[in-house]
């Protein structure tokens, strides 16, 4: 169909843009029908999509470059004001910061170090004690990273059922716990092997094991999983 002449609200209703990802998922969809969901309307001269396809070409359809152009550059188009160009930048900004996360989001996590190096810049050098999930799936392929349980100087509250419940969520096959010691002493307190077991035994029951306990000092780390305590 030759849409030149016509608004969207015109189209057929299978090649209207957020109809088309309705019915049809989102990668049914070029790149200037995606973005012309989010500016939602074009100029009097042209519709949505003929000038996201304009700005486009003029970028060499290439996405990076058009996270280039600043608002001013993009309000040189006909059709595009502030708000729709914020709203460009936005969306490109979303899809840098989607691409940076994507290696973290599926690092295996196969060896204490691993897990350490994950969060150890964060944790080390806290002044008050912090407890992390670190949950994995059935190939130990991070999940995500949740805060748990933050404390005192020498001591974290953490309540075993959020821990179970942050898994559950997440659809989680694995648990590494990981907390911090201020102090720099990374022998394990007898409230930390208490919590171990408990949370291994609670984990046990909804068939998602837990496999490590981490403690992490400027000194180091410690595992229980490696001292054969799990």
């Amino acid at each position: 169909m030759d849409h030149s002449k016509l608004t969207i609200a015109q189209w057929a209703e299978e090649d209207k843009p957020r109809e088309k990802l309705e019915a049809l998922g989102a990668e049914a969809l070029s790149k200037a029908e995606l973005l012309a969901i989010l500016i939602g309307s074009g100029s009097a001269d042209e519709d949505a999509v003929a000038l996201t396809k304009r700005i486009l070409a003029d970028v060499g359809d290439n996405l990076y470059e058009l996270g280039k152009l600043s608002i001013a550059d993009l309000q040189r188009y006909k059709g595009i004001g502030p708000a729709k160009a914020i709203t460009i930048k936005a969306a490109c900004e979303l899809g840098k910061r989607r691409s940076e996360e994507k290696a973290r989001e599926r690092k295996k996590i196969d060896s204490a170090q691993v897990a350490v190096d994950l969060l150890k810049e964060y944790m080390r050098d806290l002044p008050h004690e912090e407890c992390h999930a670190i949950l994995l799936d059935i190939s130990l392929r991070l999940i995500d990273t949740v805060l748990v349980g933050k404390g005192t100087t020498d001591a974290s509250l953490v309540d075993v059922r959020c821990v179970l419940r942050e898994a559950l969520l997440r659809k989680a096959s694995r648990i590494i716990l990981c907390h911090n010691h201020p102090s720099g002493n990374l022998t394990p307190s007898k409230q930390d092997d208490q919590l171990t077991q408990r949370l291994k035994l609670a984990a046990e029951h909804l068939q998602i094991p837990l496999i490590d306990h981490i403690i992490i000092s400027s000194e180091g780390y410690y595992s229980y999983s490696e001292e054969g305590k799990l």
